[in-house]
């Protein structure tokens, strides 16, 4: 098991042994001598108030981090000690509250900046979420650099708010997409993506880590073969910035992005990474406040990025409030959390395989090629919408139903939609085996009605 954690957060797990969270419909959080073990699951969860509840009598088994992550209680008191003590606009006012907002709001993109180990916080662009930090580069670069007879690669498992940019583009200049399709273990295959890349790719478009298949893709590789023939490259980091450490100068792509909601952090920001070269190359994606040095009657100028892409008054509360959770992450230490997660992720699929009729979508987990810890399955012939409705109702387990905003992979693997269970830090191998217990009482209990 990993080492102890080493970091202090007052009210915190972290570095202090065990404390018994706020409740909400208080169900105690478990002492250090009712565990079994002391994982980083069991270590951590104490700091999230949200888990321990119960949902119609069942302690909360909530399996749905990949549509969003939990926030502990760190995150919550830092939004909450913004909105009480120092809530004012930044960077236009030379009052106390408006400089501290301002400090506070900076400092948030210096986390980023680490957390990725950008080169330059300058490169820290926040957005509204990660699917608006796609569209500001397929608008502002796309728009600019993309033309008729053009290629934009993607892959048939990319998330629907990585191929919509790129279909507006195609649409409005006339550019060809074309996709990546999957080898028979059921991940994107790579010598094909390679074998399509020519003087006519401009842009790729890839996940880092697949929302359905829980798969990762080579970027480093991908990136060095599109250089080759001068296209460009964009990481949909979103399920991998949360889990694993994320270094996007190893990675080398021009963009990547990724969303606060699923690293512990608020709703409603995102950031996206691209050298300062790349960003101050291209021209604004919104109008307004703060994205301008100067306006005249019929021009503007407009500053250097980042500030060029952040028009008008930013997520401030949501920002500061992601730089919490960084802080969170960090103090566990993201090799940590990827370590105890690869092991999670290998418990998840082995357990869900031994129960008859499921077919779990994507690779196996093997000793060189590690699952994120999440699956998405089918069982038989029943609809995954019941699954998930039954196993909420009466087992209190919170997983995912649908085509997990990936349609076109759905339709590729022969289906209309799967189940998920998707898990964070914070689970354990405890809530698995509840999950796997649950799972089988709700297929018996369906069969039976069937």
């Amino acid at each position: 098991m990993a080492a102890a954690l080493r970091c202090f957060f007052p009210g915190s797990a972290i570095g202090s042994g065990f404390v018994r969270p706020s409740s909400i419909r208080a169900v105690a959080a478990p002492s250090r001598e009712a565990e079994p073990a002391a994982s980083l699951g069991h270590r951590t969860r104490v700091d999230f108030p949200i888990l321990h509840q119960e949902i119609d009598g069942a302690k909360l088994v909530y399996f749905d981090n990949g549509a969003t992550s939990q926030k502990p209680n760190s995150v919550l008191k830092t939004l909450d000690e913004y909105y009480r003590s120092y809530n004012s606009n930044v960077h236009r006012g030379i009052h106390a509250l408006s400089a501290k907002a301002t400090d506070a709001y900076e400092d948030a993109r210096r986390k980023v900046a680490n957390f990725v180990n950008a080169a330059d916080s300058r490169e820290i662009v926040f957005t509204r979420n990660a699917t608006e930090a796609i569209n500001l580069v397929a608008y502002s670069w796309g728009l600019s650099n993309i033309k008729q007879g053009d290629e934009i690669l993607l892959t048939v498992a990319e998330h629907h708010s990585a191929i919509l940019p790129w279909q507006f583009v195609s649409q409005k200049t006339g550019a060809t997409l074309k996709y990546v399709g999957l080898t028979k273990e059921e991940v994107p295959d790579i010598e094909q993506l390679k074998g399509l890349l020519s003087n006519k790719t401009k842009m790729v478009v890839v996940h880092h880590v697949s929302n359905v298949l829980g798969s990762m893709l080579p970027i480093e590789d991908i990136v060095t073969w599109s250089k080759r023939v001068g296209a460009r490259v964009l990481v949909d980091a979103c399920q991998s910035v949360p889990h694993m450490p994320v270094d996007v100068q190893e990675l080398g792509a021009d963009f990547l992005v990724a969303s606060s909601h699923k690293m512990c952090g608020p709703t409603g920001i995102g950031f996206l990474h691209g050298t300062f070269e790349m960003l101050s190359s291209m021209e604004p994606f919104l109008g307004g406040g703060e994205m301008i040095v100067d306006v005249f009657n019929d021009k503007s100028t407009y500053a250097e990025p980042p500030s060029r892409f952040e028009a008008g008054t930013p997520a401030i509360g949501e920002a500061i409030g992601l730089g919490a959770a960084i802080d969170y992450l960090s103090c566990i230490g993201m090799d940590q959390i990827h370590q105890y997660e690869k092991e999670l992720a290998t418990y998840l699929y082995e357990s869900l395989q031994s129960v008859p009729n499921v077919r779990i979508y994507g690779p196996a987990p093997s000793q060189t090629d590690h699952r994120a810890p999440l699956c998405s399955f089918n069982v038989g012939n029943i609809h995954p919408r019941d699954i998930a409705e039954l196993i909420d109702l009466q087992h209190g387990v919170a997983i995912r139903p649908g085509h997990h905003c990936a349609q076109i992979l759905h339709r590729t693997l022969g289906i209309d939609a799967s189940a998920r269970a998707s898990l964070h830090f914070y689970n354990t191998k405890e809530e698995v085996d509840v999950f796997i217990h649950a799972l089988r009482d709700t297929i018996d209990f369906l069969t039976c009605q069937h």
